[in-house]
This record gives structure tokens, sequence and C-alpha cells, in this order.
């Protein structure tokens, strides 16, 4: 049984389809990564699997549970974590604080404890402020931890934010554009990252628009274009499909722009591709 698995999800708000008919599975400790042009469906995708959206239609199940209904945090406490697109971090809380919040679906106190301080509840404090130097080292923050978050330069709060997310101890951790606005030096750390993840048994579903850091990392690539699954595979068979060059390029595609446009995707690592 595959990890994740979501079988003909659609979503329309309106009469606007955002999401037609994507099929694709997550396995145990699996990298995928999920790309297409701008507006294809893949945030709305993230934000079904962690309940922010309810499907039209579909299913959406996590080892065998269906997800679609259940509120997002019922969806983290079954295993699931992200980042999101536009960084969510507390601004005016500290750094520490941030990583110490996402501990907050295993902390064994009760709100009798957290009001009389009990000896449960001053354990169970030193436990997550342990956690949460431990996830601040595991993703190399460098910045200041007892700082306000919102200080940090924007690398160290996309790290920030990483560490807050393994701080939930996820099997499946959906990444939304995690090397978006990194120079090159910094996404070659977060590609190594995003390995060291799986090293921790950690699935991962990446949507990214480096197509050099997708090819590199994932296992398997699924493809959207205008909400519509275009193709699934591995990254060197998605590189060459004729469908995929299309989406990116646009109208009909000769032989000559093909080829260009595979030796581009090979050699451009770590270049943005207009997603």
């Amino acid at each position: 049984m595959s990890l994740l698995s979501v079988t003909d999800l659609r979503l329309t708000f309106g009469g606007v389809t955002a999401i037609d008919g994507l099929t694709f599975s997550v396995d145990e400790a699996e990298i995928v990564s999920v790309i297409g042009p701008n507006g294809a469906g893949k945030t709305s995708a993230f934000n079904c699997v962690t309940g922010f959206y309810r499907p039209t239609a579909g299913r959406i199940t996590l080892r065998g549970k269906d997800l679609p209904g259940l509120r997002p945090s019922a969806v983290a406490a079954l295993g699931v974590a992200r980042t999101f697109q536009n960084l969510r971090l507390f601004g005016e809380l500290s750094v520490l604080d941030n990583v110490r919040a996402g501990s907050h679906l295993w902390l064994r106190q009760s709100v009798f404890d957290a009001l009389l301080h009990t000896p449960r509840y001053r354990r169970s404090e030193r436990e997550c402020t342990e956690q949460a130097h431990h996830w601040l080292d595991f993703v190399g923050l460098r910045g200041d931890r007892y700082g306000q978050a919102r200080n940090l330069p924007y690398g160290e709060q996309r790290r920030t934010e990483i560490a807050r997310a393994l701080a939930r101890k996820p099997d499946l951790l959906l990444l939304d554009e995690p090397a978006a606005g990194l120079n090159h030096g910094e996404k070659a750390e977060m590609l190594d990252l995003i390995r060291r993840i799986q090293a921790l048994g950690v699935a991962i579903v990446l949507i990214e628009h480096d197509m050099g850091l997708v090819m590199e990392v994932s296992e398997r690539v699924v493809v959207l274009n205008f909400g519509r699954e275009i193709a699934d595979g591995r990254p060197e068979d998605v590189r060459r499909n004729p469908a995929v060059i299309e989406a990116y390029l646009g109208g009909d595609i000769t032989a000559e722009e093909r080829g260009t446009a595979e030796e581009r995707d090979t050699t451009q690592t770590g270049s943005d591709a207009d997603a």
C-alpha cells in the first residue's frame, strides 16, 4: 500500500476547474515532485491533501485512511506536515518558539498541567525545547534562535519553516517551492537538506520551479497543465516527454526546439524555469 494515494482528484471553484482528474501516489520515504506552469493546480492539490480545500470529487488516502473532510489539524495529527509558498512564520515570536510551536501535536500535557506548571508540564517543555534545537541544528540554521523570526534573512526563514514542519515528526512532508528566492549556494544546501530528510524515512512531495533541483532530487515527477495531469514518471522520461515540453514552451514543438529544451534542462542545473 502506498503512503499517499490521490485518485481522480477534482477541484472546482464555481465555473473554474483548478484540478481535473489528478492521480498519483507516494511510497514510504519517496521523493515525488509536482511541477507545471503557473496556475496548473499544484498548490491547490497540496491544499486538498492537507485539508485546507475539500475536493469536488476523487479520493485522497493516507495509509488507506480517507483525508477529505478532515480538518487540517486532524490531517497533521495523522503524520502530514507542510511548508507554504509564502512563508507562514510567526514573525514576532522567536525562531526557537516558532519551531517549538510545531511540537504541539505530540506534547504530553493538559490544560491543568500548563496552569499549575506540574512536573509533567516542565518535562514536556524541556523536551519541546530540546527538539526545537535539534531540528534547527538539522536544517543548518545559522541565525539567532532567540530573536524574532521576521529579522532572519529570507533563506534562514525558509530553514526555520522546514524545521517547524519536521518538529511535527511527519511521515509525509509537503514542500511548496522551498528553493524560491534562494541563491545558487543556498539551493545546493536545500537539495542536500531534502536528501537528509528523506534519509530519516520521511516521504516528500515537492512543488518547485527550479528544474535543475527537481531533476536531480526527484525519484518521480508528476506534471500538471491547466489542472490536468500530462505526465508521471522518472525524471529522465518526463524531461523528454513532448507534452511536457509543449506545456512549458507553448505552441507546436519542432524537433529542433525539443532538442534545445532537453539540452537546456540538462545543463542549467540550479536555474529557475518559468513554471
